[in-house]
């Protein structure tokens, strides 16, 4: 029987075609074909419907299915960043919603991990049948070449993206082993929607980190050489453009040690200037730091126009993580739900000056009159009521300190302290700012840049990111999942810049040596090792 899938075009929704599509029985469908809806295969038979396909790709990227098979923001529109913090110290998980990754009593069939896994191979699945689909319309003069390697960029661009999220959560850091030839992730570049395709790739086992992290850098190359220099309007930073690709380049090459690589990226957008502020050229987006910490985090709606926010996933009215998923709703006090909330930890670290702006623009307490504070919130995401918030995934600020850790890690002091003292400088008082005798040794300059890494993208999903890629190495880290506080802390624990010395009541996960070290990376989920007895042979180990 021949099977018609469809497009939505009100909604701009691609429906995911993967191995699930199969797994009933086939539905007849009627061969008239609703307005609002078109079959699969008549989806790019023009340059406008092929535009709606890779738009698709971009809605699952924003939201996937949840296990119940709900919207919660899996994998990007808000769940990377919301269990990025829970996997971390710096934000507290408020019960009952993340304690699973808060307290890392998480296994291979608890909700948030297998989600994340799922919902990341769907995206990855409709990016390569939509790149597939273009490369068939291409050949077919339906698009033009243009149009079909553009689209390609774009899908490439959100699949690397993708890849990385699946590495740094289920896999141990590129310099885990010599080579990075320790166990990734399954690699897939083709696109599953047959039955055929899904006999054939099945039992695909994983690559290795090398592999997986060659596929992310190969797909990034191509994503700089084909995106557009740069969109506009609300576009401007909810679309891929050669500047993400460079910048998540910067990312990527920080976790692989290449440090070189990173400086190289770097300097396309204009981080191996002299002066004491910096700026992308015109041509690559002309990002800047905003002149205040919140800038990038005004009002919603007015942030898309903003010059630090280089890449982020919309959310919107009609489509975003709603009341159980969205950033607004988990980090926000009432109205919001409060579930996430800032731990003392960081609240105390004397890195974090008392006077720093960040600490009055971006943070605020649950107080109220006649009501006493009960925790700091993350003042990031303003709106609790409609969820449309967008994901911050990479910034300018992120891109400076990325290359500033590069430098300070190949020996030129001068441009990292100019580079960290960018993204500082905004949130201190005149006399709180690092100068060269801040930093005695490369180490505690390198150590300075971690320490800017957690204040400034408190509230993103950054800290996980840096636990992982530092754990091997135990010098700027926790070596492992760090101690947490409990959410029955007292308000009295915050005391700003004065060092935390409280409970810590959950247990640190050491990166090795310990029996539960195993659990410093997630688990390959038991709906995947069910289907596939490769890659049962493959879990990570102590699961």
């Amino acid at each position: 029987m021949k099977r018609r899938h469809f497009i939505n075009r009100k909604a701009w929704v691609l429906p995911l075609i993967g191995l699930m599509l199969f797994a009933g029985s086939c539905k007849k469908y009627t061969e008239l074909v609703p307005d609002n809806t078109f079959a699969e295969d008549d989806a790019y038979s023009n340059p406008q419907r092929a535009a709606l396909a890779i738009t698709g790709v971009y809605s699952a990227a924003q939201s996937s299915p949840y296990t119940d098979n709900t919207n919660r923001g899996y994998p990007f529109g808000a769940a990377n960043t919301i269990q990025g913090d829970m996997r971390g110290e710096d934000m507290m998980a408020i019960p009952s919603f993340f304690l699973i990754t808060y307290e890392n009593s998480y296994d291979a069939t608890t909700a948030n991990n297998t989600a994340m896994w799922t919902s990341l191979y769907a995206t990855i699945n409709r990016a390569n049948i939509v790149i597939t689909k273009l490369k068939e319309a291409a050949a077919a003069g339906t698009i033009s070449t243009d149009v079909e390697t553009a689209g390609e960029a774009e899908c490439r661009f959100l699949r690397a993206l993708s890849y990385h999220e699946l590495l740094i959560h289920f896999a141990r850091p590129y310099n885990e082993t010599a080579g990075a030839t320790h166990q990734g992730v399954v690699l897939r570049t083709v696109g599953i929607n047959t039955p055929e395709l899904v006999d054939q790739y099945k039992n695909d086992g994983r690559g290795t980190v090398k592999q997986g992290y060659d596929l992310i850098i190969a797909d990034l190359d191509f994503a700089e050489a084909n995106l557009a220099a740069q969109s506009t309007a609300s576009l401007r930073i909810t679309r891929a453009t050669k500047g993400a690709a460079i910048a998540l380049k910067t990312r990527v090459k920080l976790h692989m040690g290449d440090y070189a690589g990173v400086i190289t990226e770097g300097a396309k957008l204009g981080t191996a200037a002299t002066s004491a502020t910096f700026t992308a050229p015109t041509a690559l987006g002309g990002y800047a730091l905003t002149a205040t910490p919140d800038g990038p985090f005004a009002s919603v709606g007015a942030n898309y126009g903003n010059t630090e926010s280089i890449f982020s996933i919309e959310n919107s009215t009609i489509r975003n993580a709603g009341t159980n998923g969205s950033l607004s709703t988990m980090y926000s006090k009432a109205p919001g739900r409060a579930l996430v909330v800032i731990s003392p930890i960081i609240w105390n670290d004397p890195s974090w000056k008392a006077t720093d702006a960040r600490r009055t623009l971006l943070s605020t307490t649950d107080a109220a009159t006649g009501v006493a504070a009960k925790y700091y919130f993350s003042a990031k995401y303003k709106d609790p009521a409609t969820w449309t918030d967008a994901n911050p995934i990479i910034r300018y600020a992120e891109v400076l300190l990325n290359v500033s850790e590069a430098y300070a890690r190949t020996g030129n002091a001068t441009q990292s302290l100019a580079l960290l003292n960018a993204v500082r400088n905004r949130s201190v008082l005149a006399a709180d700012r690092y100068t060269a005798d801040s930093f005695p040794t490369p180490a505690s300059l390198i150590q300075g840049i971690i320490n800017e890494r957690r204040i400034e993208f408190l509230g993103e999903g950054k800290r996980w990111m840096d636990i992982h890629r530092l754990a091997k190495e135990n010098l700027y880290g926790p070596n492992g999942i760090p101690a947490k506080t409990s959410s029955t802390v007292a308000f009295s624990a915050y005391n700003a810049a004065a060092g935390y010395t409280g409970a810590r009541s959950i247990a640190a996960i050491p990166y090795a040596g310990a029996t539960t070290s195993f659990r410093f990376i997630w688990p390959i989920p038991t709906v995947e090792t069910q289907a596939n007895p490769v890659l049962a042979q493959q879990q990570n180990p102590g699961y």
